[in-house]
């Protein structure tokens, strides 16, 4: 058969590898401010656009979708050409996809600094970058099936299915999550709530870890691989199991994301269940990886794209292994909520992603440019300077993990917690940040020295944006043969009915997961007691996302002990049904927040602390790493918009009365007025339009509902010697007992009373003649223990024991008196 002549399209490839080097220093950059801000609040710079909870999403979204997603269209763009032997089969499509995704990088800049976000994992884009998402993702998808459908060759290899995998798994994925509705261009509703928004977001979160940093990967390793290693895949038949039971097994797991917490046990159990399960096929692409390098070793001493290439098939083993132990109920209680899923998502991402890309590039832009890579020495010190920087942010962050797990369930022998406040088990991980900010740093300067290297290859090479090449046409299928063609081989034949035939295995599981939680009532029990959020309270919760609070902060109490003891009652799947959208979190840098207003529960704070604490968390206490919101105090509520999101709510079921959006305005007001007149009379002026009071009734809404507690204008606010009995108490006098008193002082007390005792704002000084409720060592002892929650001191009886009791009380009463 004449070989057709044609031409190769090298300049979308060359365009998709520059914005990966852009973008990729662009987000590590990002990631190296956001580390440094848990270190060192300082550089949280006192602006609302630099906060952590601003520049978190923005470091996840810039590494993603601009550095890891420009890196896969680079390489799918080039091998699927060569792969398919054919030019892409559109060179307008394939502008589209490029200047398309470069415009959502720069609006996802722009939009999340500027605090519009859903707060979703991996999808916190609003509703317009939603729909272009879609469009381009389409773009790219259309492009990939035309250039399978006009291809020359009829085997469609290993790494195709996966890029296919990739595009139906990621649009079935961004368009059910993305179902929302909008109330303005850049503030939206997701249609999901509670629990039911948890799953559909944890499948959702899951699954774009699988579907946009694993699969698209695997199939660049099936092709890059060997290339480098001038060596075939180590085992056709293994790449297909490898294949067809990933994608099958792996939109079952999210669920291991809401271990212990709101959720049906049935959907835990699944997600446990199939992240076991998934070891077997993700442990089988390893080894296939790795076997393709036998009787090659001997070139991965002296090629650094096949060291990285090495490394990242490491990690993704490592990786798929560590993270269905972290679906095991025993070990999740340990890994969930600290610094551990920081560190196994940093090893995939700095591992597998990172050194996949590296490695690629180190052997493609040589290709492209046809020359040699300008030096190799240089490569390989970028090779250990990332080596190292994975394992200096790693290491230190399971090392974090461990330590604050074990604080938080601690306990003396008395039976209290030992870490009541959460700060101190903050505090202890401080110094593991700054190794974290070290191994960042050493990262960037390996990627600085590979843009160096890359750019001086370039500028040596001989670019050409159309590479001529020729291959015979397209042979005739004709029919199977059962005997010479496997199912599979026959699958291949036409890529629109593989196509059909993958999105089957993708949708399986996502459907009896999703499907149960959305239509059967009785796994979402509802909780009479849980009424709908006030309009105050609901724009409350809008600013608490706008500010990415979420980021540091949960809201679901998990049944241990030590939870219940510190925060309060464990959560419900009941209490989240006017949640949209859901809040649980996935990190505590912060206490949990789901009980912050139960009156008298051990979150509890007045709205006088709440106000002094966003505007400067350092000055309650020094040691916070909280950045302040000044700015609440400032900016008005928009008004206008919450009548629109009150009809919002009605339309996705919130039981408002018919017509209160007519008087949303004037409820809110009123409410407002009241914590108001609250701050007031703790010496705080400010407006009821102000932003801070809607926060500050959100804070006080959260878990009220469900407590037995009453609520705080009922609180008897009489001193406590009035109506108990005081206990005699003596006065200690040793070292030791003051020593453990001062330090039980300076992690809890400094908050409101000062490090000194003279007061903080608008709470009392413990020093001078004036005492609300006396000041002899039996009413000291009672007030610290029954405390006053109209004035915002919680009963410290539930968290120290009489001995620490009287401990703090003759602290107050004889060393800090004498200061």
């Amino acid at each position: 058969m004449e070989n057709q002549k044609f031409n190769y399209d090298n300049k979308i490839v060359k365009l998709f590898i520059l914005a990966t080097l852009v973008w990729g220093v662009v987000g590590v950059l990002v990631g190296i401010l956001a580390a440094t801000q848990l270190a060192f609040p300082v550089f949280n710079f006192g602006l609302e656009y630099t906060t952590f909870g601003r520049v978190r999403p923005l470091h996840t979204n810039a590494i993603i979708f601009a550095f890891v997603g420009n890196a896969i269209f680079a390489g799918v763009y080039y091998s699927m050409q060569k792969l398919l032997k054919t030019r892409m089969f559109s060179d307008t499509l394939s502008k589209i996809n490029f200047w398309g995704w470069q415009l959502i990088i720069v609006l996802a800049a722009v939009t999340l600094l500027l605090g519009f976000t859903t707060s979703k994992e991996y999808a916190e884009l609003e509703w317009p970058i939603d729909i272009l998402i879609t469009i381009i993702w389409v773009v790219f998808g259309w492009n990939m099936i035309g250039t399978i459908i006009v291809r020359r060759v009829r085997h469609i290899y290993a790494a195709i299915w996966w890029y296919l995998a990739t595009f139906l798994g990621i649009a079935m994925l961004h368009v059910v999550n993305s179902f929302e509705l909008p109330i303005s261009l850049f503030k939206s509703y997701s249609i999901y709530a509670g629990a039911q928004d948890a799953v559909v977001q944890w499948w959702y979160g899951h699954n774009a870890v699988a579907f946009f940093l694993t699969t698209p990967f695997l199939g660049l390793m099936y092709y890059y691989l060997p290339k480098a290693a001038n060596r075939p895949i180590y085992s056709y038949k293994l790449s297909i199991i490898h294949f067809w039971s990933l994608i099958f097994l792996y939109m079952w797991a999210g669920p291991h994301h809401l271990l212990y917490q709101a959720l049906p046990n049935w959907a835990q159990a699944l997600g446990t269940t199939f992240s076991i399960m998934l070891i077997a096929p993700s442990w089988g692409g390893m080894i296939n990886g790795l076997l393709t390098l036998r009787g090659a070793w001997d070139r991965v001493r002296d090629s650094a794209a096949l060291k990285f290439m090495v490394v990242a098939i490491t990690a993704y083993g490592m990786s798929t292994f560590e993270g269905p132990m972290m679906s095991l109920k025993s070990v999740n209680q340990i890994t969930h909520f600290t610094d551990w899923t920081i560190a196994h998502v940093h090893i995939a991402g700095m591992g597998w992603n990172g050194g996949l890309v590296f490695g690629m590039l180190y052997w493609l832009v040589p290709k492209l440019f046809k020359s040699k890579l300008f030096s190799e020495k240089l490569a390989n010190t970028h090779f250990w300077l990332a080596t190292l920087a994975i394992l200096i942010y790693a290491i230190p962050l399971y090392w974090a993990a461990v330590t604050q797990w074990l604080m938080w369930r601690n306990y003396t022998e008395e039976g209290f917690l030992q870490y009541p406040n959460f700060l101190e088990t903050v505090t202890q991980l401080i110094p593991m940040y700054m190794a974290r900010i070290v191994a960042g740093i050493m990262f960037l300067v390996g990627f600085l020295i590979m843009v160096y290297n890359l750019a001086k290859t370039m500028a040596a090479g001989n670019f050409v944006d159309n590479e001529a090449a020729e291959a015979p046409a397209l042979a005739p299928a004709g029919s199977r043969n059962p005997v010479k063609e496997s199912v599979h081989r026959w699958m291949e034949r036409k890529g629109v009915r593989f196509s059909i035939w993958v999105f089957i295995a993708l949708a399986i599981g996502g459907a009896v997961e999703i499907i149960p939680m959305v239509f059967i009532k009785s796994n979402v029990p509802t909780i009479d007691a849980v009424k709908p959020y006030t309009p105050l309270e609901l724009e409350g919760r809008d600013l608490y996302v706008k500010e990415g609070c979420y980021a540091c902060h949960s809201q679901i109490v998990r049944p241990f002990r030590w939870e219940t003891d510190r925060y309060g009652e464990y959560s419900k799947i009941g209490e989240f049904v006017y949640d949209y959208p859901f809040q649980w979190g996935s990190k505590r840098t912060g206490p949990d927040l789901a009980r912050a207003g139960v009156v008298g529960g051990p979150m509890y704070k007045t709205a006088a602390w709440h106000y002094n604490h966003f505007m400067d968390p350092q000055k309650m206490n020094e040691q916070s790493i909280m950045p302040n919101y000044a700015w609440l105090a400032v900016k008005n509520t928009d008004l206008s918009q919450t009548p629109k999101k009150i009809r919002a709510m009605q339309t996705l079921g919130v039981p408002y009365e018919e017509g209160y959006d007519e008087k949303a305005v004037d409820d809110y007001l009123a409410q407002a007025e009241e914590i108001v007149a609250d701050l007031k009379a703790s010496g705080i002026e400010t407006d009821a339009k102000k932003q801070i009071v809607a926060m500050i009734a959100y804070m006080h809404k959260l878990g009220r509902d469900i407590s037995e507690q009453p609520d705080s204008t009922a609180i008897d606010t009489t001193s406590a010697a009035d109506n108990t009995e005081l206990k005699e108490v003596t006065l200690l006098e040793s070292e030791e007992d003051l020593a453990a008193a001062e330090k039980i002082f300076q992690t809890t007390c400094v908050a409101c009373h000062g490090a000194d005792g003279k007061g903080m704002a608008t709470f009392p000084s413990l020093v001078d003649d004036e005492w609300i409720n006396g000041n002899s060592p039996a009413e000291v002892y009672h007030s610290i223990s029954e405390g006053n929650v109209a004035k915002g001191m919680v009963p410290y009886k539930t968290q120290y024991s009489e001995k620490q009791i009287t401990q703090l009380t003759s602290y107050v009463l004889t060393t800090l008196q004498n200061k």
